[in-house]
């Protein structure tokens, strides 16, 4: 090496002017790996190379690592309810229109809703059917078993009304101005 090369060699950390440097983060606080690789003695060893090189390799997994983290904190704040439903996603990379699946949705549910009225309809009525034809063989039980119901339904409409709920269940919404 020349007089400028040593220069130049020097003012770049040893490394010659031109050469392929690989730049690492290094932090205040040392590792124990390079705290031992300080202290072990002179340079230049290929013990103190090797530990050179574990302490790059320690703090290229460290930075990988931090990396790693963000992206997970990224995917677990992704809202996916605010992404279209995966059906919709394909109906659109099909050409076709998404409204039509939305329309087709609401109408599959306002038919299930419509089985499910008839269902609870059905049942309503065979109670009541049930309840005539027990009050024709057991006219005095089926009087206590009204007068118990009556004083069930008393019951459950004042603790509704105590707790500010609606006679449905749902709760009552105070409105602030």
């Amino acid at each position: 090496m020349d007089s400028s090369q040593t220069t130049a060699s020097a003012a770049t950390g040893g490394v010659p002017a031109g050469g392929n440097v690989m730049m690492t983060r290094q932090s205040n606080d040392a590792s124990p790996v390079e705290s031992s690789a300080t202290t072990a003695g002179t340079a230049g060893t290929p013990m103190d190379d090797q530990k050179q090189n574990l302490t790059e390799v320690i703090n290229s997994i460290q930075k990988t690592l931090g990396v790693l983290h963000q992206l997970s904190l990224t995917v677990s704040s992704f809202n996916v309810a605010s992404q279209l439903p995966l059906l919709q996603r394909i109906l659109v990379d099909d050409g076709k229109n998404p409204d039509e699946f939305t329309r087709d949705m609401l109408n599959g549910c306002i038919a299930k809703n419509q089985i499910t009225k008839g269902k609870a309809d059905a049942f309503k009525s065979m109670r009541r059917h049930l309840l005539e034809e027990l009050e024709q063989a057991f006219p005095d039980e089926v009087d206590a078993y009204r007068e118990i119901r009556a004083a069930s339904a008393a019951e459950s409409k004042r603790f509704a009304q105590a707790q500010s709920m609606l006679p449905n269940g749902d709760v009552k919404v105070k409105t602030e101005i």
